[in-house]
């Protein structure tokens, strides 16, 4: 039997507005259901154009002082709240879990690295300094500060939710900005959650406004001529609409998008951790945008690792996501198990499957579970490895050189993130810099720290989150000449 939720943890499904809860919203409702057993747990208000609206003035009237409140006032805010994600990380993973129905190891992360997040922004809150500049010919004093944009928009995944904050709220708050988050309805409630520490940590009402909404509301933040900036996470086609829309108010757009990336396994690497590796591309069940789902293996290894893959497997559960055992949940909705058989139905004509490749019966009948699914021999130019699944679906593609593997790996629309498995210090080094993607893991992914900057080429994104780039995406430079003569 499967463990209920623990739905007696949810918040109250609707909007955070200042320090005000509203659920009569404009946008209707939507039934959130849970993916372990396809059952609803409650009807999720969602904002229209009105909500957005409320939102976007409770943040400009809240953001002559939250520009006012001076560098250690906001670090020491963001530090509380980072406190309050560690003690609230039990709760925050169950309900996180409710969500989009994620394992236990997968949810753990997401408090503790949004606290991570907060803690180091908290740092840059009392240490942006700007510049002076020389000039010329006349005498002036020429200086640069660095500016919030005011209000920014932040729309943030279903796959990460608590984790996507600390990754984007974090820097924006450190620079000085007003938020209006948009988390999505598929996965309301752990930003809802997290919204109320906000407001529990001291911030004031109006500084972080939490707005769950579909497109209509999506659409209404973008098209606001409130909103001076969005970020946005999530699908290409998403962003592509939001870019139509901000164009018409040339409103800047920071873009996190999906991957298709490449693991590059060299005969000389620890097979046993490189085939271990290769599973992570499955892990979350593939819904990852920075999963390593194309699979390069040297061809005197290639077989060989192709039964590792297959030994591995088979010691990892696929079940029940609140159980601590569980590797691999379900998907996240009924829409998205449809589509991602369609993709392995059609990679069964055109490749060889090794593993899974089956919707899951028994107990897990009612639920999105779909079984974890290997595929060899797969051809580069192929729909399985070009376009992004967002599933448990991993293409094995073999290679004979060195310059092969890296021409096959940047063949490719996206450019998120690449992974390279060699004992050889030189070929490693090479090849990471000549892998056209904004992140590289070699032997082994141990997460994403604070301090590094995070973001994709080509069709993966522009702009980055982490690090000092993680201030620069959210804050502007301002220059002011001084005439000295």
């Amino acid at each position: 039997m499967l463990t209920a939720p623990p739905l007696e943890l949810l918040p109250k499904a609707g909007l955070l507005i200042g320090d005000q809860r509203i659920d009569d919203c404009s946008g209707g409702v939507f039934e959130h259901v849970y993916g372990a057993t396809g059952q609803g747990t409650a009807e999720v208000a969602l904002a229209g154009p009105r909500e957005i609206d409320m939102a976007v003035q409770a943040a400009r009237a809240a953001l002559p002082a939250w520009r006012a409140t001076t560098p250690d006032q906001r670090r020491e805010l963001m530090i509380r709240l980072a406190q309050l994600l560690r003690e609230h990380a039990d709760e925050l993973v169950a309900i996180s879990q409710v969500d989009n129905s994620m394992p236990v190891f997968a949810a753990a992360g997401g408090p503790l690295v949004a606290a991570d997040q907060f803690s180091y922004f908290a740092g840059w809150a009392d240490k942006l300094s700007g510049s002076v500049v020389p000039t010329w010919p006349a005498p002036a004093l020429d200086y640069v500060t660095q500016e919030p944009y005011g209000v920014v928009g932040i729309i943030i995944p279903w796959n990460g939710p608590v984790y996507a904050i600390g990754m984007t709220v974090a820097p924006a708050l450190a620079a000085g900005n007003c938020i209006l988050l948009k988390p999505p309805e598929l996965a309301p409630y752990s930003a809802i959650r997290v919204g109320e520490l906000f407001l529990e940590a001291g911030f004031p009402p109006g500084v972080v406004n939490v707005v769950t909404a579909g497109p209509e509301g999506g659409q209404a933040m973008v098209a606001h001529p409130g909103i001076d900036k969005i970020h946005f996470t999530g699908s290409g086609a998403t962003a592509k609409r939001i870019l139509d829309t901000a164009k018409d108010v040339l409103k800047p757009v920071g873009l996190e998008l999906g991957g298709k990336s490449a693991n590059l396994i060299f005969a000389d690497a620890d097979l046993g951790n490189a085939a271990m590796q290769a599973i992570l591309g499955m892990q979350g069940s593939g819904q990852g945008c920075i999963n390593g789902t194309r699979v390069l293996v040297e061809r005197p290894v290639y077989e060989e690792v192709l039964t590792l893959i297959q030994g591995v497997l088979g010691t990892l559960e696929v079940g029940d996501p609140l159980v601590a055992s569980t590797f691999f949940g379900p998907v996240i909705n009924q829409a998205a198990a449809d589509r991602i058989m369609g993709v392995i139905d059609k990679a069964k004509t055109e490749a060889r499957l090794i593993a899974g490749g089956e919707r899951l019966g028994g107990e897990l009948a009612d639920g999105y579970f779909i079984a974890p699914t290997v595929f060899a021999d797969v051809d580069n130019s192929t729909p399985l490895a070009r376009d992004e699944v967002f599933g448990p679906v991993v293409a094995v593609l073999p290679f004979d050189t060195e310059d092969e593997a890296i021409r096959i790996a940047n063949d490719s629309p996206f450019g998120l993130a690449g992974y390279i498995q060699t004992t050889n210090l030189k070929r490693a080094h090479s090849v990471a810099q000549r892998l056209e993607v904004g992140n590289i893991w070699i032997n082994g992914f141990l997460g994403i720290p604070a301090s590094t900057p995070f973001g994709g080429a080509k069709q993966s994104g522009w702009g980055r989150l982490g690090g000092i780039d993680g201030i620069r995406e959210f804050s502007q430079p301002k220059n002011v000449y001084v005439s000295l003569m």
